[in-house]
């Protein structure tokens, strides 16, 4: 089998390079490698997801599948005086989300190598942010989903990333058996933000 971004030990000979991007009003630092989600640059998707995501000052944040960290890190400085949580399952993503936490200060985050939401098991979330690993399969997509859903706080959201052509109506559909209240926040160039909220049932 062909590896991916998801792959636990990515094989691809190492690529570094640095990035440079404006999210949220303020200026990042990546460092990239090849075997990572999107290593020439922040994909199209994941900068809709971080200018929409609405992220309390105080908030306990979860990142699912963090690549080298740019949803992660912008959160973390939404939630100055929370904490954020990173997890990937690809190696290579989670010692560069290291190391690029410390190219830009960061300190309110923990990142970890995890399959999916192993490595916080028992522990809950106010929101949980992710850009999913659509190339994994719909069974792995709704797994993040129904997993989002036991990791959050009641009153928590999950939000989303998918493209309509990918399947954002069937995201939807999983998302509105899942959650008790579940909107479209904005859409731009074929990509949909959803917010699902965990409301008292």
């Amino acid at each position: 089998m062909s590896q991916h971004y998801y792959s636990n030990q990515p094989e691809a000979g190492h690529d570094r390079r640095e990035l440079e991007e404006r999210l949220r009003g303020q200026i990042f630092r990546f460092i990239s490698d090849a075997g990572v989600f999107s290593k020439k640059g922040i994909d199209y998707g994941s900068k809709v997801l971080i200018e929409a995501m609405d992220i309390p000052q105080h908030a306990e944040v979860l990142d699912v599948g963090c690549g080298y960290g740019p949803i992660g890190f912008a959160a973390a400085k939404l939630a100055a005086s929370g904490h954020v949580t990173m997890l990937d399952v690809n190696s290579r993503a989670v010692a560069l989300a290291k190391e690029n936490a410390k190219l830009n200060g960061i300190q309110n985050v923990t990142i970890l190598e995890s399959d999916l939401f192993a490595a916080v098991q028992g522990k809950t979330f106010d929101v949980v942010l992710t850009n999913p690993p659509i190339r994994a399969g719909k069974e792995t997509v709704h797994a993040i989903f129904e997993q989002a859903y036991a990791h959050l706080k009641n009153g928590g959201s999950l939000w989303i990333v998918i493209q309509k052509k990918q399947g954002a109506p069937s995201a939807k559909a999983k998302l509105e058996s899942l959650f008790g209240q579940v909107e479209e926040v904005t859409k731009d160039k074929g990509y949909r933000i959803f917010k699902a909220t965990k409301t008292f049932r």
